[in-house]
């Protein structure tokens, strides 16, 4: 596998790396991101190995990862598949300037295409569900930002697969732009969206692309036990150390730290880094088809994550990773996979199921 052995997008038509270029590391402003120069040579490193799927959102590094995209981007902009995303505030205090709200999601583009210095997105993102906003209101925005030519294809981010599949229905049934692309958080340490989420988009028609695929550092080995206790509970704020941004968001657990020890185990009998085998698990995930993004502080970190490109992990260790990761499938999953459910259903048929999406 490599960066220019690329993918189609969900059900379009748009060809894009296996692996995503994460773009929040893109500026300093939150304390540990990477400065011009070396976002710099970040970015033309993925671009010279083929790379042109960029991931970015209106609110990275408050707003200096979409600046410095366009600065990078200037003369090789047709190359490159740019994604950004709406939702998050900019201002504070204004009430209209985040949400999923037609006001929102229009200044949002505005800014975003003024930052980057291009004329339109490639990919534009739903970033996160408000519960507030109707689907009506946010497909028809996506529709005429389409037709207008600001932005070529919609996706969606961190919501509901019940409300996606709403909102996939009603463009498709109102001839409205489809989503074509789910961004999920999704590694060794997140697996619950294997049970609706992972479905959902293979049946209608969405790429999927993993955000923390290294689990915000955790799938690393990078952190231990005594990384789980702090003096005072961290502010929920991206700014700040990795390790608290690690804690907010629930990624470092002793659950986690279990699995990260597995994978570490894993990488010795491979002779790998431990970052190595956690996406080369998530890029043979059988079915899934994910995209992961990958983001770094600096060019050799970076390049050394890239490398999972060239590792296929043999069957067992596989097994191992699936084994000590696996969550519990919740109902109706575990009901309908119990012997005398299937048995009543199928009145002792054997059948052979149907592709989804088929």
């Amino acid at each position: 596998m490599s960066l220019d052995h690329y993918r189609l997008l969900g059900r379009s038509g748009l060809r894009v790396s296996p692996m995503a270029l994460g773009t929040m590391t893109f500026g300093a402003d939150w304390g540990w991101g990477a400065d011009e120069a070396e976002a710099r040579r970040i970015f033309d490193a993925y671009v010279e190995r083929g790379g042109n799927f960029v991931d970015t959102a209106n609110n990275y590094t408050n707003g200096s990862a979409e600046t410095l995209l366009g600065r990078f981007a200037q003369g090789r902009r047709e190359r490159l598949v740019i994604a950004s995303k709406y939702t998050l505030a900019t201002v504070p205090g204004d009430p209209n300037n985040a949400g999923n709200h037609r006001k929102s999601m229009m200044r949002s583009v505005e800014d975003s295409l003024r930052r980057l210095g291009t004329d339109y997105l490639d990919l534009l993102y739903l970033h996160a569900w408000d519960d507030t906003t109707g689907v009506d209101e946010v497909m028809r925005g996506f529709d005429d930002l389409v037709r207008s030519g600001k932005v070529l294809y919609a996706g969606i981010s961190d919501t509901p697969a019940w409300q996606i599949a709403r909102m996939q229905t009603l463009a498709d049934l109102r001839g409205w732009a489809p989503l074509v692309a789910l961004q999920i958080e999704y590694s060794l340490i997140q697996r619950s969206v294997e049970q609706e989420l992972l479905p959902m988009a293979e049946a209608l028609g969405l790429g999927v692309v993993a955000w923390s695929p290294l689990g915000s550092g955790v799938l690393t080995g990078k952190y231990s036990a005594a990384d789980l206790t702090t003096a005072e509970p961290p502010e929920a704020t991206p700014g700040g150390s990795r390790r608290n941004v690690a804690l907010i968001n629930g990624a470092l657990t002793p659950r986690s730290l279990n699995i990260a020890g597995e994978v570490a185990a894993v990488a010795a009998e491979l002779s790998h880094s431990a970052a190595q085998v956690a996406l080369a698990w998530l890029l043979q995930r059988p079915a899934a088809g994910a995209m992961p993004i990958v983001g770094a502080r600096t060019l050799d970190q970076f390049e050394h994550n890239l490398a999972a490109l060239d590792l296929a992990l043999p069957a067992e260790a596989l097994a191992r990773l699936d084994a000590i990761s696996a969550v519990a499938p919740a109902f109706p999953h575990d009901f309908l996979q119990m012997p005398l459910p299937r048995m009543l259903m199928s009145g002792g048929t054997r059948l052979q199921p149907r592709a989804l999406g088929r």
